[in-house]
């Protein structure tokens, strides 16, 4: 499911709900002029805000980031792109997880990582003190959502639910997430402001560039700030008290898309705090969903994770504080919770994707 062109045309999301096609009119001298202007005002302004995180200043690079990504959407050709040569020799032999450090991370090294095993874990990949600003920041837009629901007022600081421009709808993600473990990155524009100035400085921004041979651009829908606690999954089980599965490969319902996801932890888990259950090689095509056993239809039952997983088994590694994973979106895996579980994880997911494979209907917004 490729980006359609077409001006007015619609394509279905997994959801069902209509995803709008962005124009292939070209754009005019003057708008091309005042895009270039914005992209030159957002690094000017996140560096004039660094200091001072104020909350109208992040909403203001916020739709920034929106009109640009929209620019480089329409700017984008569709043309085939390559990704860089996979340098295998660099990966550890027989490793079923590639671990690396955040300095010795190259595109060519995450290019092999994936192609064998699906994924790369960089240890370290952001700072400890952006850890504990960003579940800082996590526990106050959580806290402010909570309020905004429960008697309709909000601080104005760390919960605001971000309009994109009329072609876009938001309402079915924040029906869905509402009541669960994410919450919209673009909807406490200072947490968001907060991830990608870590991200930025870890070195994220570029390796995605690198890696997708393109100026990438985030999307407001797969850009999610995540608390989640065990006792949200206890209802996912089936008759006679079977446990549900939400294995899933994001290109299930992303279609056929440019993308880089960097999984954030911000927490120990993966044994006291829901981790991640993963099939560590490569996967070619999206395999079979929705069959006996899976919680929605666009998931990947147990029973076929198991099989599809071979010789390679069914991993749940340890993440620490700081720790990204990162995959494409044929990668198979699942949230990783079990009934001793107690504690709560901590964690930021966020898409990158090429402007020339960019899921339909989906908001985006340039980095």
């Amino acid at each position: 499911m490729s980006p359609n062109p077409e001006k007015g045309r619609t394509e279905r999301g997994a959801d069902g709900t209509s995803r709008p096609q962005r124009s292939s009119e070209p754009a005019s001298e003057a708008e091309v002029r005042a895009a270039e202007t914005v992209f030159e005002e957002i690094p000017a302004r996140s560096d004039a805000n660094g200091g001072e995180r104020e909350p109208e200043a992040a909403r203001r690079i916020l739709r920034l980031r929106h009109r640009a990504g929209l620019e480089l959407l329409d700017r984008a050709t569709g043309e085939p792109l390559d990704y860089p040569t996979p340098d295998f020799d660099q990966l550890p032999e027989g490793a079923q997880l590639p671990e690396v450090g955040r300095a010795e991370v190259t595109p060519e090294l995450l290019r092999a990582a994936i192609m064998r095993n699906g994924c790369l874990l960089i240890r370290g990949g952001i700072d400890e003190g952006d850890v504990t600003r960003l579940v800082d920041g996590i526990d106050c837009a959580y806290a402010a959502r909570h309020t905004q629901q429960r008697d309709g007022s909000s601080d104005g600081r760390h919960f605001e639910e971000f309009e994109p421009d009329p072609r876009f709808d938001l309402s079915f993600e924040r029906g869905v997430i509402r009541g669960g473990d994410a919450l919209l990155g673009a909807d406490s524009p200072l947490v968001l402001f907060d991830v990608l100035d870590a991200f930025e400085r870890a070195g994220l921004h570029r390796l995605a560039a690198e890696y997708l041979g393109e100026s990438p651009a985030i999307s407001v829908n797969k850009s999610l700030l995540r608390k989640a606690s065990p006792k949200l999954f206890d209802a996912w089980h089936g008759p006679g008290g079977s446990k549900l599965s939400a294995w899933h490969q994001d290109g299930a319902f992303l279609g056929d898309v440019r993308a880089l996801n960097a999984w954030l932890s911000l927490s120990h888990c993966g044994a006291e705090a829901p981790g991640l259950d993963i099939v560590p090689r490569r996967l070619e095509t999206i395999v079979p969903t929705g069959t006996e056993g899976a919680v929605f239809d666009w998931s990947v039952s147990q029973a076929v994770a198991e099989d599809i997983s071979g010789d390679a088994g069914v991993l749940r590694p340890a993440f620490e504080p700081g720790d990204v994973l990162l995959f494409d979106e044929l990668f198979l895996h699942a949230t990783a919770v079990e009934p001793g579980m107690t504690r709560t994880r901590y964690a930021v997911e966020n898409w990158f994707f090429g402007p020339s494979g960019f899921p339909p209907g989906y908001a985006p917004l340039a980095i």
